[in-house]
């Protein structure tokens, strides 16, 4: 019979390369016994020990045997002597008769267990019997085979636990329990018996009980050495350690799953949204840096956290938001930020009021909920192509130590500093359905962003795949094809943002990265107009055979230039951001100020009319500036101060009149499917043909024909006619002649003061435009009519 467990890491080598085969069981062992082992002795003979069940009572019985071997040294013949190794206390070992056995048996309480029982035997002439390393014998106690499923930790009612790892790699797998008073050195390890205790590529150990201990981890190197490695599949882990290593240059990192069980949650009755993906109206936001600064108002613990989001929901309420876009909310290494997770199954410790992982999931849940009752869903920017660990074994901290090679590309991909992970091989593809869907059935996530999306459509060895598997999983995964999928192709590792061919089904969404280049070469006078009008109907050159909903729309991200610094900063530095200061640097003249104050409002605009989902920055909103530099570290915390200030009180009202127009005009702005061609006429400045391909030409009107079903007022689905205007100096547009018994009303015009530049209406009379007229429109501006019933 094999053994179950082979001895801890001193004691690696005293199993033979293949199960042995032993004699009779005697009725010491012909019990049902828990665990096995058979040792060899340093006189050529063997000791099988065996623990068990007491009958009917809690407890264990370890019984050791010493079966008679031809030629063993005749100092067995005097008896022999079982001393415990920590008290001393000895035991004869007895045989029933000439030839047979020599045994013993020892009672252990099962409030011992798990702990790893030593011993030594002594002859008849005192001398020592050990190993045949010389070590004393060692057995777990209440150690049992375990189940190769579920990955992770499984803890049951009555305290036991299973363990699994996948480890296609490791030639010895050792778990390590830490008591949390002991320090850095595990109070208790069991060495996996790859002959028991693996099944296929994963390792697996059941305790019948974890009291006493609180953290765990694996030991996974050659052998089983090296340091502790997370569990990927842990659901609440520690705090990540960084700290001095004998590489003076590379820092140790480290990290160990807990052994609690993730805090029970009440969701009450509360149900998630599930809106239209045309309806949305996102706002992407980092969970510290939104409310970390002190003039957030809030409590030192809160500020920077989930609660800090959910204390700040009537923010998003004001702005017309109903879906927030949370940069990673993974464990991160601080370091890098956190689009280098090193963990997949929980939120980071420091996004939660009390700093510790179970009170991380509590406030993550919180907000959600809190979120979901307002209407809000929220969405999650995940990273799953690279993580935070680095090749250098005190580097590793989960999966890279654990299965390299599975889990990581392994040809190294040109241009990229950090390893690849193997997305759309069978393991990884695994880890990461199964953190996708606990996201989704345990903290009601709505949707995620995959962020570097390109590498998810790589293979084993960094080639394209024409139909990736991880993503054709999920886009028909039962539980995460009813969430939002969006495929971002920023990437943190390059800083790369480059528009591709994204296999899609018709599930997947992507961020549109080429709005942002069109709408800002525009604005600045170097687009051409045919650019804009493609990204104001939906971009239908990138989504003609899915619909304009699946465009996520944006001007400005979390990497690269803010809104208010896109009007405030270029240089050849930017020139990649197609920026444009006005024509000044820092400044004080109105002329130059108030051009800054037009662009920035017709950014907001044009993001708003665009057929496709709008997404909001964070501090679009509230001017919020990284003084003209693009380096995603060098943000800075959000200042509710500037809250107060006029500009962003009308930056901040006018965000909110256009998610109401799109709500209220969502027959034109809220699409699943393009405009029809007879639906849309194109204008230049006297309603003639725009200039297409005239590089000079930087004015358009878009008049937008309703269609009306007979069964909705025309006051609600009126036509819209919309001027853009990138020249430096006025243009006169000619608009044309409303329906009869129509009248055109403006409702935006960027150009105006506050507050007559954006309005709705309940005061036609100040916004009505008379018939075949023209309207002049300012340089560097936008203006909206819609046409409504003449009352007169």
């Amino acid at each position: 019979m094999s053994s179950l467990l082979a001895p801890p890491a001193s004691f690696r080598g005293i199993l033979p390369p293949a199960p042995p085969r032993r004699p009779a069981p005697s009725a010491l062992t012909a019990r049902a016994a828990r665990s096995c082992y058979r040792f060899r002795t340093d006189d050529d003979g063997v000791v099988d020990v065996a623990v068990s069940g007491k009958d009917g009572e809690e407890g264990y019985t370890v019984g050791v045997e010493v079966p008679p071997r031809p030629g063993a040294r005749r100092r067995r013949e005097g008896g022999l002597v079982l001393r415990a190794a920590d008290s001393g206390e000895a035991v004869p070992l007895a045989s029933p008769g000439h030839g047979a056995c020599l045994a013993a048996e020892l009672s252990v309480a099962a409030s011992r267990a798990p702990f790893n029982l030593s011993f030594l035997l002594t002859d008849g002439e005192g001398t020592q019997i050990r190993t045949h390393r010389r070590t004393a014998f060692r057995v777990p106690v209440g150690v049992g085979r375990g189940s190769p499923a579920p990955l992770g930790l499984s803890l049951s009612e009555d305290g036991a636990a299973n363990f699994a790892l996948h480890s296609k790699t490791a030639k010895g797998v050792v778990l390590c329990l830490y008591d949390g008073v002991g320090g850095d050195e595990p109070a208790f390890e069991i060495d996996l018996d790859p002959y028991v205790n693996r099944t296929g590529n994963v390792w697996h150990v059941s305790l019948e009980s974890v009291a006493g201990y609180a953290s765990y981890g694996f030991r996974c190197g050659l052998f089983g050495t090296g340091h502790p490695l997370l569990d990927p599949y842990a659901k609440v882990i520690g705090d990540f350690v960084s700290g001095n290593s004998v590489h003076a240059a590379v820092p140790s990192m480290s990290c160990l799953g807990s052994l609690a069980n993730p805090p029970s949650y009440n969701w009450g009755r509360g149900k998630r949204p599930c809106l239209p993906l045309d309806k949305l109206v996102v706002y992407r936001a980092n969970v510290a840096l939104f409310t970390k600064d002190k003039s957030s108002g809030l409590p030192g613990n809160v500020a920077g956290t989930f609660s800090g989001m959910t204390a700040k929901i009537q923010h998003f309420r004001s702005l017309g938001v109903n879906a927030v876009l949370l940069e990673p909310v993974f464990p991160f290494d601080q370091a890098k930020g956190p689009y280098f997770p090193y963990h997949f199954f929980s939120p980071t410790n420091s996004y939660s009021s009390e700093g510790h992982s179970a009170s991380a999931i509590t406030d993550m849940k919180d907000m959600v909920k809190a979120m979901h009752r307002n209407g809000i869903e929220v969405l999650l920017e995940v990273v799953f192509t690279h993580t935070a660990e680095g090749e250098a074994e005190c580097q590793m901290i989960s999966i890279r130590g654990i299965d390299n090679s599975s889990y990581y590309i392994s040809d190294e991909i040109a241009g990229c500093k950090s390893g690849i992970l193997n997305c759309n091989g069978p393991v990884t593809q695994k880890l990461i359905l199964d953190s996708l869907r606990h996201w989704v059935l345990d903290f009601h996530v709505d949707g995620f962003c995959f962020i570097n999306a390109p590498f998810l459509v790589r293979g084993p060895c960094g080639e394209y795949l024409s139909r990736p598997p991880l993503l054709e999983s999920i886009a028909f995964d039962p539980v995460l094809s009813k969430t939002k999928i969006i495929a971002d192709p920023w990437s943190p590792l390059d800083i790369s943002n480059v528009q591709f061919p994204f296999p899609h089904w018709k599930r997947w969404a992507e961020m549109n990265t080429r709005f942002s280049i069109d709408v800002r070469k525009f604005l600045k006078g170097e687009a051409l107009i045919s650019d804009l009008a493609t990204r104001l109907c939906g971009s239908g050159d990138l989504f003609d055979s899915r619909g304009p909903a699946f465009s996520f729309n944006y001007v400005s991200r979390n990497s690269g230039l803010t809104l208010v610094d896109l009007v405030s900063f270029s240089n050849d530095d930017l020139a990649s951001e197609s920026s444009w200061n006005c024509g000044e640097g820092p400044s004080e003249n109105n002329a130059v100020l108030e051009t800054r104050l037009r662009q920035i409002r017709n950014f907001i605009f044009i993001l708003f009319v665009s057929l496709g989902i709008p997404v909001l920055n964070m501090g679009d909103e509230c001017g919020h500036s990284s003084a003209g530099s693009t380096s995603y570290k060098e943000r800075a915390p959000l200042n509710w101060k500037g809250l107060k200030t006029t500009f962003v009180k009308e930056v901040t009202g006018f965000i909110s009149f256009l998610a109401v127009l799109r709500s209220r005009r969502g027959d034109i702005f809220q699409r699943r499917e393009f405009l029809k061609l007879e639906n849309i006429n194109w204008h230049g400045s006297d309603l003639s043909e725009p200039g297409w391909e005239d590089p000079t030409s930087k004015f358009l009107c878009m008049h937008v024909i309703a269609e009306n079903d007979g069964n909705t007022p025309d006051s609600i689905r009126g036509d819209l006619y919309i001027c853009f205007n990138a020249n430096v100096e006025s243009v006169s547009a000619t608009l044309p002649a409303p329906t009869e018994g129509s009248m055109w009303l403006r409702l935006v015009d960027t150009s105006l003061a506050l507050p007559g530049f954006f309005g709705s209406k309940s005061n036609p009379k100040v916004q009505q435009v008379l018939r075949h007229s023209s309207y002049e429109v300012k340089a560097h501006s936008c203006v909206l009519f819609e046409s409504t019933r003449d009352l007169s």
